[in-house]
C-alpha cells in the first residue's frame, strides 16, 4: 500500500484487493470526516467523474472516489472474467476495511448503483444511505445494446480532437446541451494521453469480455430481491429525464417498494447525469442534510 499527495483537492490512495491487485481511489478529505461518501462509477468510467461533486461536498464530508479494477490508475486484471460487479464489491469492502470505515453513504452511477444494491445485500449495514444514479433492478434493453455497441470498440485516437469527436458520436443525445468545452472536459475525464501523443480510453478494453456474455454471476437475473436489501436504507434515485437505461416505470416501481425513497429527475440529460448539474446537486445536498 502507498499513499501519495497529488493535489490540494485530494490525495491518492493505493491499496490491495483480496487477490493482491493494486487499486486506486481519490480521497477528498475535508474538515469533517464523517460520514464518509463512497462514489462508484459506471462501466467504463473512473474516479474523475465525481470530481466536481466531491468539491461541492468535501466541506462537510470525506469523499472517496474510486477507480474500479481495470480503470484509471487501478491495475488491469490479468483475468478478464474478474471484471464483474461481485468482484468489484469485494474490492470496495477491501477499501472500506483498509480505511477502517464500518459504513458509508454510497453514491453509485449505473454499474456503481448496481454495486450499491449488491453491497447492501452482501454486507448488511455497510450502506448507511444511498444515492443511485440512473440504474435500477430492471435495465432498458435499448440502452444496454447501445452500451454494448461501443465498450472496448474504439480508440486509440491520433489526438484529442479525434477522441472528442468519437465520444460525442457515442451518445450526442445524452448531453444535448453540452458545449464544445463540456465535451473536451468530458473527454479528459474519460481518456488519457499516451507517450506518443495518441489518446486512449482510461480503461482495459478487456473489461467488456464478461459484459458481452450471458454470465449470470455478474448480476442475478432478478435484481429486485437485491434492491430490497436497501429497504431500511434512506435512498435517493437520480434519473436522467431521457435515460434509455432507467425507465420511468422502473423508477416508480423502485419508489413504491421502498419506504424511504426520493426520486429526482434531471432535465435534458440521458444516461447518466454527471451529478454536477444544479438539479442533481440540490437533490443530493438536501438528501445528505436529511440523513446526516
Amino acid at each position: 500500500m502507498r499513499t501519495v499527495f497529488l493535489t490540494e483537492a485530494y490525495k491518492d490512495i493505493f491499496y490491495n484487493a483480496s487477490d493482491g491487485l493494486e487499486l486506486y481511489a481519490r480521497d477528498y478529505r475535508g474538515e469533517f470526516l464523517t460520514p464518509t461518501i463512497l462514489c462508484m462509477h459506471g462501466l467504463t468510467r473512473n474516479s474523475a467523474d465525481f470530481h466536481n461533486l466531491a468539491l461541492q461536498l468535501r466541506d462537510k464530508h470525506r469523499v472517496i472516489s474510486v477507480d474500479q479494477r481495470g480503470r484509471g490508475l487501478s491495475a488491469y486484471d490479468p483475468d478478464p472474467q474478474n471484471y464483474r460487479p461481485d468482484i468489484y464489491c469485494g474490492d470496495m469492502f477491501a477499501l472500506m476495511d483498509h480505511l477502517q470505515l464500518p459504513d458509508v453513504i454510497a453514491v453509485g452511477t449505473s454499474m456503481g448503483g448496481l454495486m450499491t444494491m449488491m453491497m447492501a445485500a452482501m454486507r448488511p449495514k455497510s450502506i448507511r444511505a444511498a444515492v443511485i444514479n440512473d440504474i435500477g433492478p430492471e435495465i432498458d434493453p435499448a440502452g444496454l445494446e447501445r452500451i454494448k455497441g461501443y465498450v472496448g470498440n474504439a480508440g486509440p485516437f491520433r489526438n484529442w480532437d479525434e477522441a472528442v469527436a468519437a465520444i460525442k458520436a457515442q451518445g450526442p443525445d445524452v448531453f444535448p446541451l453540452y458545449t464544445e468545452e463540456d465535451w473536451i472536459n468530458f473527454s479528459k475525464r474519460t481518456c488519457r494521453e499516451r507517450q506518443d501523443g495518441s489518446v486512449e480510453f482510461a480503461y482495459d478494453p478487456a473489461l467488456s469480455t464478461p459484459f458481452r456474455t450471458d454470465d449470470t454471476s455478474a448480476a442475478p437475473p432478478d435484481l429486485w430481491p437485491v434492491f430490497d436489501a436497501l429497504r431500511s436504507t434512506p435512498l435517493l434515485i437520480i434519473r436522467g429525464a431521457t435515460s434509455d437505461i432507467l425507465s420511468p416505470k422502473t423508477a416508480r416501481k423502485m419508489q413504491s417498494r421502498h419506504p424511504d425513497c426520493i426520486v429526482a429527475e434531471i432535465p435534458d440529460i440521458g444516461h447518466a447525469p454527471m451529478l454536477d448539474e444544479p438539479e442533481s446537486l440540490l437533490a443530493i445536498q438536501n438528501f445528505l442534510k436529511a440523513v446526516t
